[in-house]
């Protein structure tokens, strides 16, 4: 091989290293597998981002179908059973709650008069990404539906692009309230005392905003015993919470893909992206966000030392007064439930909330922990010192990691123990 040949393999070699390698905390377990598996999502949003640019596909769709496209050729190379396929006894029905798509999970038939578990689900993917029936989410609900004996509502809300906020919320809340309806509940055999709503990231996002709205309405007489939220996205106000600092550019999430995820939400321009990260929207100045307000989210108060570090608050004083007036979704606790406030927390139900060290949403989880319990509600906060966000659906070969196997069986002991 001539000098010029092993100069460009050095330099491909050199290039290949520097794309795939993100410094990670020594605490990460399987720190190469998670790089590569990293390196692999980036690569697919750089050609969605590339299509879209090119006029080809929105990048949502584009980034949706290089992801089934994988998850086949997983099922195809594996195997079904070895990635979460089909649970002998769960039967499975995809059908319409109040004109919303639903996946439904049943577990085998009790005896005469028994009533089972209930459990609705939201699953994440930024309010653009994911489907009830597919992934992780899918393989996660038919364990619960037979290790638990309980019927699950696996949600299919509409996605960005195709719809905005408050679209997303309003579908699980109706499929929500149907699934709690007497009348359905007795159809499926459920315990209206033992119903529960559970997500992770924007799934709980969505899962906290729907318990709340639940909670608050006076007309549904049913209410969800337990809330089950994993790393949970909350509040759009503070991008510059420890945790925002902290894992900026951890994978799965960096702190600017989730800033993007809540702009496209929110029907915002995407533009505003720089203004958000140096908290412009949340001038202390303005006048849409009182002290009161402020309080809700003030991760100085809220969060314990350990996680508060020697970060110092972001806080700008006069900003740009006109994107909260642009975007009101900001300001709406339908979207970002940490600034309900606590008349509104002490009417939902007891929580179970995993929270993930080297995850950008660290601190809103921790959050509405500590809020909740200020308000009198019953909390138990599942950390994981080495986890990072996402792990909760990496269980299956290639893309299996301890941590979120762990944080599976956690959520399960749980929801056995308290649901």
């Amino acid at each position: 091989m001539g000098v010029r040949a092993l100069l460009v393999t050095a330099l491909l070699t050199a290039a290949v290293g520097y794309y795939l390698y993100t410094p990670l905390p020594d605490a990460i377990q399987e720190p190469w597998k998670l790089l590569a598996v990293d390196a692999g999502f980036r690569t697919i949003m750089h050609l969605a981002s590339l299509k879209h640019w090119l006029g080809l596909d929105h990048s949502a769709t584009s980034i949706q179908r290089s992801i089934d496209g994988f998850e086949s050729t997983v099922k195809s190379l594996v195997g079904s059973e070895s990635s979460g396929g089909v649970i002998p006894g769960v039967k499975v029905s995809d059908v319409s709650f109040a004109g919303i798509p639903v996946r439904v999970y049943e577990p085998p038939a009790g005896g005469e008069g028994h009533l089972r578990r209930g459990l609705v689900y939201l699953h994440g993917g930024g309010w653009a990404l994911g489907s009830a029936k597919k992934g992780s989410w899918d393989a996660v609900n038919r364990m619960v539906s037979d290790e638990l004996n309980t019927v699950v509502v696996s949600v299919e809300y509409r996605l960005y692009p195709e719809v905005l906020f408050p679209e997303p919320y309003l579908d699980c809340l109706a499929a929500a309230k149907h699934f709690l309806s007497p009348a359905v509940l007795a159809k499926y055999s459920v315990d209206p005392e033992r119903v529960a709503v559970a997500g992770d990231s924007a799934g709980g996002n969505l899962a906290a905003a729907v318990a709340q709205g639940i909670s608050m309405d006076e007309s549904v007489a049913v209410k969800f015993s337990v809330q089950a939220l994993i790393y949970p996205v909350l509040q759009a106000l503070d991008f510059n919470t420890p945790s925002f600092l902290q894992n900026q550019h951890m994978p799965i999430l960096r702190r600017d893909t989730m800033v993007q995820f809540w702009l496209q939400y929110l029907g915002a321009d995407l533009s505003l992206l720089p203004q958000l990260v140096a908290n412009n929207h949340s001038a202390s100045q303005h006048s849409g966000i009182t002290p009161e307000l402020r309080s809700r989210i003030d991760w100085t108060a809220l969060l314990p030392q350990k996680f508060k570090k020697n970060y110092k608050p972001v806080v700008v004083e006069k900003g740009s007064q006109e994107i909260l007036k642009k975007v009101p979704g900001f300001l709406d606790v339908r979207a970002a439930p940490l600034l309900a406030g606590p008349e509104v927390l002490a009417k939902c139900p007891r929580a179970f909330i995993i929270t993930c060290e080297f995850d950008v949403l660290r601190d809103d989880g921790l959050m509405y922990a500590r809020r909740l319990q200020d308000a009198g509600v019953s909390v138990t906060n599942e950390h994981y010192e080495e986890g990072f966000h996402g792990s909760f659906s990496f269980l299956f070969w290639p893309m299996d990691f301890d941590v979120g196997k762990r944080s599976v069986r956690a959520y399960i002991n749980w929801l056995q123990n308290n649901l």
